[in-house]
């Protein structure tokens, strides 16, 4: 191929490292592979056969994302191993909250000029994504062009394909007042507010390597932590007992995605008190000279997913969380809207 495809490479294209790189994936993206997959990598397109055993109207639920600037930070960190598990987790977790089960994931990767061991790393956290959400890697695509990147630099994005029944999709319109809000841990920001994170780090004078205040994690630990998928332990969850409603805590925040799956007649009241704040939003807190208030608009605080379930069952629900490894807790409860108020109430008591 060398003599077809000099003229590309001369303008910057490999296409000799492109499909270099596709080779040295292919065991990588087969061991998320399902029952359910078809084809192999390297078609033009990912086939997928659904198991519709159970599912008397099958729904299809689709997502898309990507990581944000928080890309930028893994650049100048030269850390590009969590970023992949980041970008299924933004998808995965949007489909879920509406009771879908994830089925496949399909992902892009855009560069200037293409690093094999970059890319490599990228997609190896984009198959343990998909590992942990129990869905297929199914394909995706590699795009080398030059110029249109900074050096060193690239772009993700991804989509989430899930399924739920018809008649189990969780849309938030049976909550009730009475119902209980049950907050469930993040491992940090997860990929939202990272312009803000950047501009305090380079304010702040940290580097990479240094503890960061607070905590016994280094700065580049505590902010490329990837963001926690949470499929496995809401489907577990919601194979026993009912989920009224859920929410995936991203940009915006408490204020701006909770009303997202609330009924117009009724506000979610928040104890801010109910759970602890880890150390990183409290040095993002202090560094950025914020209130709660303003940390609760731009990030998820420490709450990185939310159910809201009956009161009867909030103790067993939190449990059963628990047992599936994640910390969660009861951080408010469902009451009437009253005229002119927000449908996110926050109590901080004495936090502000």
């Amino acid at each position: 191929m060398s003599d077809r495809a000099s003229a590309y490479k001369k303008a910057g294209v490999d296409i000799e490292a492109g499909n270099a790189f596709v080779k040295n994936i292919r065991d990588i993206v087969k061991s998320t592979y399902t029952k359910g997959v078809v084809t192999d990598i390297g078609g033009f397109g990912g086939l997928f056969k659904m198991d519709l055993q159970g599912i008397e109207e099958p729904v299809l639920v689709a997502g898309a994302d990507g990581v944000g600037t928080k890309l930028k930070l893994a650049f100048a960190l030269n850390r590009h191993d969590t970023v992949g598990i980041d970008l299924v987790a933004m998808s995965v977790n949007d489909v879920l909250v509406q009771g879908a089960k994830p089925l496949f994931f399909l992902d892009y990767f855009a560069t200037g000029k293409l690093d094999g061991d970059v890319a490599k790393a990228v997609v190896a956290g984009v198959a343990e994504g998909c590992r942990q959400s129990q869905c297929a890697l199914l394909g995706g695509e590699t795009a080398e062009m030059p110029g249109f990147y900074p050096d060193g630099e690239y772009d993700l994005s991804g989509f989430c394909v899930g399924i739920v029944d018809n008649n189990a999709i969780v849309d938030g319109s049976a909550t009730a007042m009475g119902d209980k809000v049950i907050g469930i841990a993040s491992s940090g920001p997860h990929s939202n507010g990272y312009s803000l994170i950047r501009k305090l780090l380079d304010e702040s004078g940290l580097q990479p390597d240094d503890t960061l205040p607070g905590s016994d994690k280094t700065v580049a630990d505590a902010l490329l932590a990837p963001t926690i998928i949470y499929s496995k332990a809401i489907t577990n969850v919601l194979r026993d007992f009912e989920i009224k409603g859920m929410v995936h805590v991203t940009g915006g925040g408490f204020y701006d995605n909770i009303p997202r799956i609330l009924p117009k007649n009724v506000a979610a009241h928040i104890n801010f008190n109910s759970w602890p704040k880890t150390a990183v939003f409290e040095w993002l807190k202090k560094q950025g000279n914020m209130g709660w208030p303003e940390m609760l608009q731009i990030f998820n605080c420490g709450i990185g997913y939310v159910v809201i379930v009956s009161e009867k069952t909030a103790q067993d629900v939190m449990q059963r969380l628990e047992a599936m490894g994640h910390q969660a807790w009861e951080i408010g409860d469902i009451q009437h809207l009253n005229e002119g108020e927000e449908q996110v109430v926050v109590n901080f008591a004495e936090s502000c």
